[in-house]
């Protein structure tokens, strides 16, 4: 039953099956969204690079087990409602109004980047869902509230990655994939340049200091002896 035909023959008690199907289109969609954002974070886990690969390889499967979970259980709310679960990779790629995820093998930071917008563009549709079916069903909106909570701490755990000091996120006012990669790389580039540069400094500063300290102790020998 695709999300444009999913009128059931009988709902949970307490709605009509009109209203049963609303929410079981809303949920099909939903459950594409989570189907779709596992596989983009076991892709992201297997193609990561660069200093930071293992922090990054290690953080997004606990997150890919989680949002498994998730579309688990939209979909057995789907079949509570006397909906049919789509959960097949061709229905997915009909009826999903997005593009595949665009990063292949980067450094972590740049997939990092862009998974910050597939996060938000997720989140947001999860809180629109929950805001249109809060008279209709609560019991679904509940669902959808209690998965936006882990959401929105997944997205933290990635945005920590992104975030200045002064918490500016290296990718605000991206709006692509691609975009919010390279912002993400540039970002921690520029970030690193200030570190290497203070690192520098305390070497030379160190090494200015040893020296200072070899002279000193050489001319007390000679005054010594």
């Amino acid at each position: 039953m695709s999300p444009s035909a999913t009128t059931p023959r009988y709902t949970v008690p307490g709605l009509s099956v009109e209203q049963g199907g609303k929410v079981v289109a809303s949920l099909g969609m939903r459950l594409h969204a989570l189907n779709d954002l596992a596989l983009t974070l076991k892709h992201i886990h297997w193609n990561v690079v660069g200093p930071h690969f293992i922090a990054v390889h290690e953080m997004l499967d606990p997150q890919t087990s989680a949002v498994r979970e998730m579309a688990d259980a939209v979909a057995e709310r789907i079949s509570a409602l006397g909906g049919e679960p789509q959960g097949t990779p061709g229905v997915l790629v009909a009826e999903r109004a997005w593009d595949d995820y665009s990063i292949g093998r980067a450094d972590a930071i740049a997939h990092l980047g862009a998974l910050d917008l597939v996060y938000t563009g997720l989140i947001e549709s999860h809180r629109r869902v929950a805001a249109e079916i809060e008279e209709t069903d609560p019991v679904t909106q509940d669902l959808l509230i209690t998965q936006l909570g882990a959401l929105e701490q997944f997205q933290w755990f990635v945005r920590a990655h992104l975030e200045s000091g002064s918490g500016r996120l290296s990718t605000a006012g991206t709006s692509r994939e691609e975009e919010a990669a390279q912002a993400a790389k540039s970002g921690a580039g520029s970030a690193e340049a200030p570190r290497k540069a203070a690192k520098k400094s305390a070497a030379k500063k160190g090494a200015a200091k040893k020296s200072s300290a070899r002279k000193t102790t050489a001319g007390r020998n000679r005054t010594t002896r």
